[in-house]
């Protein structure tokens, strides 16, 4: 009995503490509406604050990372292409 009266007690006590303060559930409320609507106006201005941040490469840095990046696929496709043969050659000998 006397545990039940400790949980009863405890959960009054949690349910006094979650409960928000006139003034708190008010700026929740106006937080939320606030949130609720889209903007396109407030929208394209944070992507362009955004864009503005960014930092572009240089044409000749865009050019040696793009031959870097074929060149990888390259050789990767030609890796993985001679080990299938491999196997391949392999599965014929066995079966």
């Amino acid at each position: 009995m006397a545990k039940k009266d400790e949980t009863d007690a405890k959960a009054q006590k949690v349910s006094k503490d979650s409960k928000d303060t006139p003034k708190e559930s008010k700026e929740v409320k106006k937080a939320d509406t606030e949130k609720a609507g889209f903007d396109p106006v407030e929208f394209f201005k944070g992507a362009r604050e955004e864009l503005d941040k960014v930092v572009w490469p240089s044409r000749q840095q865009l050019i040696s990372e793009s031959i870097a990046v074929i060149l990888m696929v390259t050789l990767s496709a030609t890796l993985i292409y001679l080990v299938d043969q491999l196997f391949g050659w392999a599965a014929r000998q066995v079966f």
